[in-house]
């Protein structure tokens, strides 16, 4: 069973890796971001109340993502480990994740920070708007998210540091590459498998 957390600022590379690592550890990756574009593409009930948070560039309130995240660590698929990518994001996220798996007996594994220069994030994103049409990656809702990254999530490092969770991947270079530093860091603490991710 593996638990893990990844972290990191936007267009650090996480959704990719999420994927990669669900892959190799054989857990479902969990996306509140993927989770909340499909309601809004779809125009659901959840959609139409988190499209305002999302098309400004804010988090979506944690009574809405906690349920969310909730429900889906829930499902059968999850009961041998999970990554979690997106969620949480905010220290008062980290209490309520605690408590969710206090209930169940369980605790995170391992959080992977992936690191990322500013200006790598930035050119990262602006090209993802292009490619795929994303009109909530403009160069304005860009950097206002970096800053609220700054502001409200970066203290998670801390208190995830103070647990002896946190191991930082260096998330420019080859995506095989950020891939097989992060099952390093796993294999050398017992989780997952260094197994192929191609």
């Amino acid at each position: 069973m593996t638990r893990l957390l990844l972290i990191g600022p936007p267009g650090a590379g996480k959704g990719t890796q999420a994927e990669r690592l669900a892959l190799a550890c054989e857990v479902p990756a969990i996306s509140t971001g993927d989770i909340f574009r499909y309601n809004v593409t779809n125009k659901t009930e959840l959609g139409l109340e988190v499209k305002s948070f999302i098309d400004a560039g804010a988090y979506v309130p944690d009574t809405l993502t906690n349920a969310i995240v909730a429900d889906r660590l829930k499902e059968a698929d999850a009961a041998g480990g999970f990554l979690l990518d997106g969620y949480p994001r905010t220290t008062d996220q980290v209490a309520e994740l605690d408590r969710l798996l206090s209930a169940e007996g369980t605790q995170l594994d391992i959080v992977v920070l992936i690191t990322a220069d500013t200006d790598e994030v930035v050119s990262r994103l602006l090209k993802r708007a292009v490619e795929q049409g994303r009109a909530d990656d403009t160069a304005d809702v860009i950097r206002h998210r970096l800053d609220v990254y700054a502001e409200q999530t970066a203290p998670l490092i801390d208190v995830y540091s103070a647990r002896g969770l946190v191991v930082t991947i260096d998330g420019l270079g080859a995506v095989e590459e950020v891939t097989e530093r992060i099952l390093a860091a796993l294999t050398e603490r017992g989780l997952c498998a260094s197994a192929p991710t191609t």
